[in-house]
């Protein structure tokens, strides 16, 4: 069975829309309701490619996006479920696609997820347990038929046929915000994924810059810019930093405000802003767009396709429309002053102050790693005879707990066993990072602040980002994928763990592993 939005985004003669739904909370409400029969408008008009659903959108329950999207495919269009990692672990994540691939839903947009707001009486625990880059990997190899060990040897599983791909956001503030965003898209492209949606914002030169950054990367994969049909409450919202990821500055929210004192309460005006959206986005060298906006109807995504269509040849004159900067906004490239776009020339970083302090206790943790952590250097020898002599022992507990110790003074330790220290420049992405990210920010935070504790707390990339660059070191963000926490280690001695050549980072530095006493 042939997948239409496969084909409309790997073929360069079409530009590919995709319309999204809400399902809501319930299962046989109003909402999902109007969800199917918004369905069968588009595919009976024939223009849309895929219908995006959205998992548990602002943290709340809904319905499984993967039951609905069963439920569209049978109408005869492709769904495009927001695929999350917040509300399960890896384990019932690989259910879900087995169940996904069993039911012929292909297409899925991977992503971190709105933090838990509100459940069934009181806010819901959230699991994080795989992060964006390790689902996308996940889903890599099933496609090429995934392989687990079994009593004899290994099984192989029949290979899936997913079109997965990842979200991106250009429109971050802070350099250290939209230098993690585009450090971790490239580990999401490495990882397997096979389209990018960009998050939500309304400036011309910031959709223009990922367009640019991926190009100029060689990152060959269709790019889809997403626009959102604003209404006043909707961008008061986003401006206020309540809908996470989605920017709306204060010079937009003033015109929208104007707009709905109009006869039609400003439909018109958002409507041809979403069209001037769809030109600029075609014009520009885009693959798709992903539109979106409340109780929008089939109707009204037609007459912006159509409008949209009509001002392809004129969108460099529409640019003026989405000038729209943040303040003091970063941009990666140097503005073009001709286009109101950007040049290919990069913004030059190395003189810009950094975003967040660096602190005492970074440059300690860099001396300490220099004498203990670095194979073949100092106190390395010395620290990993210890281990070995300690493990098995009485003294192993107490170890242990000196090492628990320390590191819960120190950064916050949760005794995960497995240590991401080293990888977010001495960070911890399990206790300071809400959504445990091991492998670069997600697109919640606002100018520096992490989006579960705005103003109180900085992004741990924002922070780790500036610790690096103070050294001159910023890339190291980019380096391969962090793997997933092994839980097996959980209250066990992580300096055991790394000196015996157990751990991921072990592994990574080719430090050789000494079996457990007894083994």
């Amino acid at each position: 069975m042939e997948n239409r939005f496969r084909q409309s985004l790997l073929d360069p003669q079409t530009f590919s829309v995709t319309w999204e739904l809400v399902p809501g909370r319930g299962a046989r409400e109003k909402a999902q309701q109007n969800a199917l029969t918004a369905a069968e408008q588009a595919a009976r008009g024939g223009r849309i490619h895929a219908l995006t659903i959205t998992d548990n959108p602002g943290g709340n329950p809904a319905i499984l996006a993967d039951c609905l999207g069963s439920e569209i495919l049978r109408l005869g269009i492709e769904p495009l479920i927001h695929f999350t990692c917040k509300d399960r672990n890896r384990n019932q994540i690989e259910s879900e696609l087995y169940a996904l691939d069993r039911a012929e839903v292909r297409n899925l947009l991977v992503m971190s997820g709105d933090y838990p707001a509100t459940g069934f009486r009181g806010r819901p625990e959230p699991v994080f347990d795989l992060d964006p880059i390790h689902t996308l990997d996940l889903i890599s190899e099933m496609n090429r038929g995934f392989e687990y060990p079994a009593p004899r040897g290994t099984i192989r599983n029949q290979p899936s046929d997913f079109f997965a791909g990842a979200a991106v956001s250009p429109f971050k503030a802070t350099e250290a915000e939209q230098m993690a965003q585009y450090f971790k898209l490239r580990k999401k492209i490495v990882a397997g994924a096979q389209f990018v949606v960009t998050q939500l914002g309304y400036d011309a030169r910031k959709f223009h810059e990922i367009l640019q950054f991926m190009r100029l990367g060689g990152h060959n994969v269709p790019l889809v810019g997403n626009i959102y049909v604003l209404n006043f409450g909707a961008a008061k919202l986003m401006n206020q930093n309540r809908i996470p990821g989605c920017v709306v500055t204060d010079k937009l929210l003033t015109a929208l405000d104007g707009e709905r004192n109009e006869p039609d309460k400003g439909v018109k005006a958002r409507l041809l802003r979403a069209a001037r959206m769809y030109a600029i986005l075609k014009g520009m060298g885009f693959n798709g767009v992903h539109i979106g906006g409340h109780n929008l109807r089939y109707e009204e995504v037609e007459e912006i396709i159509a409008q949209g269509e009509s001002l392809v040849p004129v969108w460099p004159e529409l640019i003026t429309h989405f000038d729209h900067p943040q303040p003091d906004g970063f941009y990666f490239y140097q503005r073009d002053p001709r286009t109101g776009l950007n040049t290919q020339t990069p913004t030059e970083r190395s003189g810009k102050p950094l975003d967040a302090p660096v602190g005492f206790s970074y440059k300690n943790s860099r001396l300490f790693h220099r004498l203990l952590f670095e194979p073949g250097k100092n106190l390395f020898d010395v620290m990993q005879s210890v281990c070995r002599r300690v493990e098995g022992t009485k003294i192993e507990g107490l170890f242990h707990k000196f090492e628990h110790l320390s590191k819960v003074l120190l950064f916050d330790c949760k005794d995960c066993g497995d240590c991401a220290l080293t990888d977010v420049a001495y960070n911890c992405p399990m206790s300071r990072c809400p959504k445990h990210q091991r492998n670069g920010a997600c697109g919640g935070s606002f100018n520096g602040w992490c989006e579960v504790h705005p103003g109180k707390r900085h992004c741990v990339y924002v922070e780790a980002y500036a610790r690096l660059k103070h050294y001159g070191e910023e890339s190291r963000l980019n380096d391969a994928p962090v793997p997933p926490c092994n839980w097996d280690f959980y209250q066990t001695s992580s300096w055991i763990n790394f000196y015996l050549g157990r751990d991921h980072t072990a592994r990574r530095l080719g430090i050789p592993e000494v079996q457990k006493k007894g083994e």
